[in-house]
């Protein structure tokens, strides 16, 4: 099937298609990866806002699927400009390259600060929020490097590393993606650094709705942007089990170069950077260590301008029967589950497993992993 938001020549989405695009990605149960699937079935917001509602009640849901409104992305768009922010969808071109190609990429953006930054080369910084003095320290030389060489410093406004690799680069440029609203800074007490991000021609960026306050589940979206944003990520300092190696893992799936710094086997601080070495991570010592690895891709991800040009619907979608559902549920369960897996499994045509699937999710049946993965809610 042919992609809605593959690479050409670019195309900005007039303000009518913005407001369809928001009112879509701020719909119940649809993610970033429904919302592609939608595009790409209908070829438009609007035309996927008007099927969304018979798609859900093709499997069982009973209550209608709730849509945002027209008036609350109006609303909503007011807000942001106000606030003195934008929004950039992907296939635009002000869209973070690195980002569009990236698993489950967000669809809409919220940005404060600059557009430049965003278009350029990054390398992000993640680790432990209850950093060393050596930690921290350690974690401003290499921002400062990495950001000296040209490179855009990507990181989560987290205490601890994640400050240290903002303030170091500020000069050079860097990018803060939040788990909440772009209005909403936490720590609170990273609000100073916040503002001194935009000032200095950084951007905070966000797939939340404005005003909307981080809650734990949000912290791994966030950390898939960061690592999506970057051609590399570093780990200083991060326990065995943290949101750091999380982010490593989805740097990894990414296909990202994944960097982390020895330290002490006593500093439970340095276990997880200690495992991920262990486990293939790149060990550096210093900024020419990342540059070294990152040089044969950097630039690439500028050689193609992304950019939406939205079509009109296929004249005849994939229509499943009844005993193709039937099938399907048979042959998925709770555990995550390989797509082409499912597809070999079951015989049933791309088309329409991937039209089942969409069923499903709408329904809230449905839970969509990293890795193509699928698995039933659990009941």
């Amino acid at each position: 099937m042919t992609d809605a938001l593959a690479p050409k020549p670019g195309i900005h989405l007039t303000d009518e298609q913005r407001i369809s695009w928001l009112q879509l990605i701020r719909s119940e149960n649809i993610g970033p990866l429904t919302f592609r699937d939608l595009i790409n079935h209908f070829g438009t917001a609007d035309e996927a806002l008007r099927n969304v509602p018979d798609l859900a009640a093709r499997s069982g849901r009973r209550n209608p699927i709730r849509l945002a409104s027209r008036e609350d992305a109006v609303r909503e768009l007011e807000r942001i400009e106000l606030l003195g922010a934008f929004t950039i969808c992907m296939g635009e071109p002000d869209y973070p390259p690195a980002l569009r190609v990236a698993d489950s990429a967000p669809p809409v953006l919220t940005v404060r600060g600059s557009r430049e930054v965003l278009a350029r080369d990054a390398v992000a910084f993640v680790g432990s929020r209850n950093s060393s003095v050596a930690g921290a320290k350690f974690t401003r030389a290499l921002a400062s490097g990495v950001g000296q060489a040209g490179y855009c410093v990507v990181s989560g406004l987290a205490r601890g590393i994640d400050a240290a690799a903002h303030e170091a680069a500020l000069q050079t440029g860097t990018v803060a993606a939040f788990a909440g609203g772009v209005d909403v800074v936490y720590p609170e007490r990273n609000e100073g650094l916040a503002s001194a991000i935009i000032e200095h021609s950084g951007a905070l960026v966000s797939e939340m709705p404005l005003g909307w306050k981080p809650r734990a589940q949000d912290f791994p979206r966030r950390n898939r942007i960061v690592a999506g944003m970057a051609l590399g990520l570093v780990v200083v300092e991060a326990a065995r089990r943290s949101g750091s190696l999380i982010s490593a893992r989805l740097a990894s799936e990414m296909g990202r170069d994944v960097f982390a710094v020895p330290g002490s086997p006593l500093d439970p601080r340095s276990e997880g950077a200690n495992h991920l070495i262990r486990n293939g991570a790149t060990l550096i010592t210093s900024a020419d260590d990342i540059l070294a690895d990152i040089a044969p891709v950097a630039g690439q991800s500028k050689q193609a301008s992304f950019a939406l040009e939205e079509r009109k619907a296929p004249a005849r979608l994939e229509d499943p029967s009844d005993n193709d559902r039937k099938i399907l549920l048979s042959a998925i369960g709770h555990t995550p589950t390989d797509v082409d897996d499912l597809i070999a499994h079951t015989g049933l045509a791309p088309g329409v497993l991937q039209m089942l699937l969409l069923e499903l999710t709408l329904a809230g049946a449905l839970e969509r992993h990293s890795g193509n993965r699928v698995s039933m809610v659990q009941a």
